[in-house]
Order: C-alpha cells, then structure tokens, then sequence
C-alpha cells in the first residue's frame, strides 16, 4: 500500500550548497590555513589526472562556489577567474596518463593533491580532501569528505579549478592532434572517442592503456 503524501508545506526550503563551515572550525581549532583538495579526470581514457590546493579569504569568498560538475563550462570559467584574484593562494599539479598506467588512477588521484598542496604559497595546517581517502604524505592533518565539493566551498574552488585547468589541456590537446576530439570531450569514453580509437589506435603517452578498451 502506497505512504499518502503529506499537503504540508515544508517548515525550510533545504539548499545543498557547499559552506565554510568546516573551514571555521579548522580556524578556531588553530588549524589554518586549510586547503581544499579536489581533482578532475579520473574517468576519463586519456590525458593527465588533475589536482588543485585552494585556500580562500575568508572575507572575499566567490558568491556561486559548487561542485564543478553541477555548474556549466561558462559558470566554471568566471569562477575559475575569481578563485584565482581572490583566493589566499592556488596551486595545481598533474599525473600523466603513463604515470596512471605504472600505479592505477586512485593513487594517481591522491598523488596528484598530495603535490597540489605541497605547491602552495603557504604552509597550510590542514586540509579538507574530497573523496574518501586522505592523500598520503601530506605535510599536514587532513579529512576526506564524502562530496566534499557539495559540502566544502574550498574544495568546490579546487574542483572547479581543477576541471577548469584538465579541460584547457585537453583542448590543447585537440588542437595538436584533431584525429580524436579531445577539446569536444576531454578524453571522456563517448562515442565519438571510441570510434576514433578504434580508427586510430592509442595516441602513445595521452591514452591510458591499463584502461579499457585497450585492455580489450
């Protein structure tokens, strides 16, 4: 038997946006600066993984901040530019697809933070990773947040610059060589790339080979 719906109003209007709380609390537990840690490119058959560090000004956060996913090309690309002029400091770092293929594309991910953070401006105290995993090595304490970049307007920063940063690379990509459409879909597996592959073969040093279909 089907629950009847409730033709009550609802008592708040629930927003899932990421905030600056976990972020406070790290400054008023002496731990900050805090970075948000998040990268871009995981899935994809080819090109690098890629990581950024943010720590924002607490006073001069970009209006907007989200998990890159949820917002179009346009919105991440004014933000990426706001992260950059307002943000404390930024950093970015890359694993290479032959590097992915020598580990796998997890401890690439959480390679690709870890030197993210390192490249700061400043000694963070503290970290916030999305994800569930804590970057080994790191030079500071550190918590992984489970959509992290839905939660945490630092990570949502680094996801955005992350993607932001990946996709400018892979559109370089497509314009060295037009034979895949990189620069259309990033090294994401849609048809159009699997088509290409199968046409073309591996483009040596920017297909991931331990992925499939090359396995295959």
């Amino acid at each position: 038997m089907a629950r009847p719906r409730s033709d009550s109003p609802p008592l708040f209007e629930f927003i899932d946006k990421p905030d600056f709380a976990f972020e406070t609390k790290a400054i008023s537990g002496g731990l900050w600066p805090c970075a948000g840690l998040d990268e871009a490119g995981r899935g994809p058959l080819a090109g690098p993984v890629v990581a950024a560090a943010v720590v924002l000004d607490p006073g001069n956060i970009p209006a907007g901040l989200d998990d890159s996913k949820r917002l179009t090309a346009a919105q991440r690309e004014a933000l990426f530019d706001e992260v950059l002029s307002k943000a404390l400091g930024v950093a970015v770092a890359s694993v290479s697809a032959d590097s992915i293929d020598r580990s796998d594309i997890r401890k690439a991910s959480l390679e690709a933070m870890r030197r993210a953070l390192a490249g700061l401006p400043m000694t963070a105290k503290s970290a916030l990773a999305d994800g569930r995993d804590v970057p080994p090595g790191l030079s500071c304490t550190c918590r992984a947040l489970v959509k992290g970049d839905q939660r945490s307007q630092s990570i949502a920063a680094a996801s955005i610059v992350a993607k932001v940063t990946r996709d400018r690379m892979m559109s370089a990509c497509g314009s060295n060589d037009n034979r895949y459409g990189f620069e259309v879909h990033m090294g994401y597996a849609t048809a159009r790339h699997r088509a290409a592959i199968v046409e073309h073969g591996a483009s040596l040093r920017l297909h991931r080979i331990s992925f499939a279909p090359f396995r295959d």
